[in-house]
């Protein structure tokens, strides 16, 4: 099986290192000299909007996935055409878009914070008049790890929130205290056959992932799955989502959901009978999905900005090391820290070891 990928950053490098065992090749198209994701599959070089590229991409491959949400719409459609793509181009138009997202997830009975859309300043004053604060304003696409946001907490700062995201369309969501954000990892494939992984606990700091833990038994879990198989059937999905929630006491709600294999579940290399990085390929492909049962007490811990000497991280005793090929660079992602020891104790330790690392303290 020959295997496209949108994208050649480090999802689509973990995706293929997944799915060479298992017998498929992977070509990603990518514009950028260095995509990370070349030194395991071969590279379609171009823009994801350029007709040439994509029709270069599918007469090479069996099936197109993607590994991120804002390529374009259109791309996929026209993908679509010649060769399946999975997730479908339908759960782009609402994964791009964050009223969409909500809009649907009103739709479907899934909780989510109160929200408006907001196309002008004085639509901004109505949402605050309505909503209350604090609140946060979101441009309705383009964002992600915290950029397109600005948190609004009096009156007199709208003005200066509504410049701050570009005067774009955009979203107004009520601000959420909440006890803890969670997300929950699935895989569907083909024949509606859904796997869950245990339920994951994150930290965020600057917007940006920092620690993800996974919690197998958490008493949130079945909620949060419930919410995750409305999205599933009514796309018909295929591959791995990711839905993200604010817990509020017994009350999950969503903030979003990723189309793709995503940063919160890469503990499942170390701490999953199957990966989801496996798992995606495995339902693209149409292969037989393999168990999403915890091993351990896992983690993962980001690696952002800075790269330590993979020797430091080595060291650590139950850490693995992920080195993505990329540079260092302030914000950006380019390892992470995979933890898996025999009891939560233990990965904590671990995990505060790891946070002494260049990269991931913060």
């Amino acid at each position: 099986m020959k295997i496209g990928v949108l994208g050649g950053g480090q999802l689509a490098r973990m995706i293929a290192l997944a799915g060479t065992p298992l017998g498929c090749s992977f070509v990603v198209l990518d514009p950028s000299e260095t995509a990370c994701a070349t030194s395991v599959a071969r590279q379609v070089k171009g823009n994801y909007d350029d007709p040439q590229a994509l029709a270069e991409l599918a007469r090479q491959v069996d099936v197109v996935t993607y590994e991120f949400e804002n390529v374009p719409e259109a791309s996929a459609r026209l993908l679509a055409q010649t060769v399946p793509v999975y997730p479908a181009a339908d759960v782009l138009h609402v994964a791009q878009d964050r009223l969409n997202e909500k809009t649907l997830f009103t739709k479907l009975g899934i909780e989510t914070p109160p929200y408006a859309p907001v196309n002008s300043l004085a639509e901004l004053e109505q949402a605050v008049a309505s909503i209350g604060l604090p609140a946060v304003l979101k441009t309705r696409t383009q964002g992600y790890d915290g950029k397109g946001q600005a948190v609004i907490k009096s009156e007199d700062q709208l003005a200066d929130a509504w410049r701050a995201i570009g005067e774009v369309p955009a979203i107004l969501e009520g601000f959420v205290q909440f006890e803890r954000e969670v997300s929950m990892v699935a895989v569907r494939n083909k024949a509606g056959e859904v796997r869950y992984y245990p339920l994951s606990e994150n930290h965020h700091e600057g917007g940006i992932l920092r620690v993800a833990r996974a919690r197998p038994g958490d008493a949130t879990a079945a909620l949060a799955q419930r919410y995750t198989e409305k999205l599933l059937s009514h796309f018909n999905y295929v591959g791995v989502i990711a839905v993200e929630f604010f817990q509020q006491g017994e009350h999950l709600l969503a903030n979003e959901f990723a189309p793709r294999v995503h940063n919160s579940g890469h503990w499942t290399i170390e701490g999953a009978e199957c990966s989801q990085f496996e798992n995606h390929v495995r339902a693209v492909a149409d292969l037989p999905l393999g168990s999403t049962q915890a091993l351990g007490a896992a983690a993962m811990v980001n690696i952002i900005g800075d790269l330590p000497n993979p020797a430091e991280v080595l060291a650590l005793d139950y850490c693995h090391a992920h080195f993505y090929g990329k540079s260092a660079r302030p914000g950006r992602k380019v390892a992470h820290i995979g933890v898996r020891a025999p009891d939560e104790s233990t990965r904590e330790a671990a995990i505060e070891q790891a946070l002494q690392l260049p990269g991931a303290k913060f």
